[in-house]
């Protein structure tokens, strides 16, 4: 039994085991009627996150196709400091597509829980690599679809072992964790790295390396997540909550979140720019959900909970997502489709034995006239007089 105080108001409500609610008000107090809403539905969440999946990786390549629309223009890329995409409505629908997308899933986690949202992210990865095969003309081998699936794998298994997000109900709890050492220290090397790629990193390797540019929309990533988490608290207080509004943190929180994604969007145009969509969006997932998974740890301080299994496979999870990203990165440029696999497959094995011998007595008869052009090249540059000194000589030639 729990008694609610509503200023001059008391309500006595008692909860059965259908969940149903007993409201008995005082004789002093005028009826009301007492409805409870339930907020928690993950049937909700679960679809808000699929539909933000689609929005994002639709999102990337309408910004994708208005930067190549730009560049045919002839007009300043991205990548060297231009911002004529801004005058382009293409590139707004894609910025207000993946807006519409991240509004989805921020809503998604009010009504289910993040083991459940987050996952369904690289969903994002599989409609963008489709949509940009089908309308950019992009092509992805083999080992690149696999290294997308195991960064894909390592991710889910990462998001399913982390531990669960400490509950944070008020402003000023989230004022002590943001104010923790651990998390300031934190804070500093992201600010410090992100400083050391902007100005000397990306300069010079940017239009060569991928993870130039993804590095520092990955690392703000650390930001505006934390501001999000702090500013869902304020949406959910100001409905009863007016003062709220006048929190100094509740601004901090909102300018904070303008300027890391303003920032993101800068260098993540950068990079698709420079880059291929399907090298750079499964890169850009795998760096930003670590960078947030790590921010969460620190943030909540939740690693004192994780049990031994979920230790080891969350350092398993990472390697299999390095091996991911590694495989799609050095193997991007190797020119391999499933049907000259398939054909390796069912070739028997005479034939395949047979081309090999043929290969290899073609290199031996090709090292044999090498060595005999050699041979006759060191007779004649040879003089007369050290022939005389040294004797005869006797060369066999087979």
């Amino acid at each position: 039994m729990m008694r609610l105080w509503c200023g001059s108001q008391s309500a006595v409500c008692v909860f059965t085991a259908d969940q149903t609610w007993d409201t008995h008000l005082n004789d002093s107090t005028p009826t009301s009627d007492v409805r409870s809403e339930r907020t928690y539905n993950p049937w909700i969440g679960l679809t808000l996150a699929l539909l933000s999946a689609v929005l994002i990786g639709s999102s990337v390549i309408l910004k994708k196709k208005a930067l190549l629309r730009l560049l045919k223009k002839g007009s300043t890329r991205a990548g060297d400091g231009g911002h004529g995409y801004l005058k382009d409505w293409l590139w707004w629908s894609g910025l207000l597509t993946m807006g519409s997308g991240e509004v989805c899933n921020f809503v998604a986690y009010m009504f289910a829980p993040a083991t459940l949202v987050t996952p369904l992210g690289a969903l994002s990865v599989l409609i963008s690599a489709v949509l940009s095969s089908y309308l950019l003309g992009e092509l992805l081998n083999v080992v690149g679809k696999l290294g997308c699936l195991i960064c894909i794998l390592g991710s889910i298994l990462l998001v399913i072992h982390a531990p669960q997000e400490q509950e944070v109900t008020s402003l000023e709890e989230m004022t002590k964790m943001l104010l923790q050492p651990g998390f300031l220290t934190f804070v500093a090397l992201v600010l410090a790295a992100c400083a050391v790629l902007v100005i000397f990193v990306c300069p010079r390797f940017g239009r060569t390396n991928v993870l130039a540019y993804v590095s520092v929309c990955s690392l703000l990533g650390a930001f505006s997540v934390s501001s999000v988490k702090g500013l869902a608290i304020v949406l959910h207080k100001v409905i009863y909550d007016k003062t709220v509004l006048t929190e100094p943190l509740t601004w901090i929180l909102l300018l904070t979140l303008i300027v890391s994604i303003a920032t993101q969007v800068n260098y993540l145009n950068k990079s698709l720019d420079s880059f291929s969509t399907l090298l750079v969006y499964p890169i850009y997932y795998v760096f930003f959900t670590s960078v947030v998974l790590l921010t969460s740890i620190i943030l909540f301080q939740e690693w004192y909970s994780m049990a031994a299994v979920d230790v080891a496979t969350t350092l398993c999870a990472f390697l299999v997502i390095v091996v991911g990203v590694a495989m799609l990165h050095l193997f991007r440029e190797l020119q391999i489709t499933v049907t000259q696999l398939s054909s390796q497959l069912t070739q028997p094995m005479g034939e395949q034995l047979s081309e090999e011998l043929s290969t290899n007595e073609g290199e031996e008869q090709k090292g044999k006239k090498e060595d005999r052009y050699r041979l006759v090249e060191t007779m004649s540059t040879e003089s007369p007089s050290d022939s005389r000194e040294e004797g005869p000589r006797v060369f066999i030639i087979s």
